[in-house]
């Protein structure tokens, strides 16, 4: 066991990948903030408020909740990374769209099987 832990460090090929079971803690405050006051700078008048954008966040992080579970490690891996690439633009929106265009979060109901039915047969 030690040598194949051993060989395992040596060759830096980690024995198990960790998958956070979890939807990751993003600072969404401060993206609404920054979204707000560049708003303000650009002068558009009819820009989201810092209440509404928070909402968005709260709500995406919801539906995330419920989808994480769902998704494969992969899936959620690379969504998590790339949302975590920008650290001051970090977003459970962009998460949420990244989890959905990844096309996992609504399988296809299973269709009804038809096969031979011993009444429809019988005739």
């Amino acid at each position: 066991m030690k040598v194949a832990l051993l060989s395992a460090a040596l060759l830096g090929s980690p024995l198990a990948v960790p998958v956070s079971d979890r939807v990751p803690h993003l600072n969404v405050e401060s993206l609404c903030k920054a979204t707000v006051a560049d708003d303000k700078a650009n002068g558009i008048v009819l820009g989201q408020s810092l209440e509404q954008c928070m909402s968005d966040e709260t709500d995406a992080q919801q539906q995330l909740v419920a989808l994480w579970p769902a998704n494969a490690g992969p899936v959620r891996d690379s969504c998590e990374a790339e949302v975590a690439s920008v650290a001051y633009a970090q977003s459970y929106v962009d998460l949420l769209s990244c989890i959905q265009a990844a096309g996992v979060t609504n399988p296809p109901p299973a269709a009804p099987l038809k096969g031979a039915s011993k009444n429809r047969n019988a005739k």
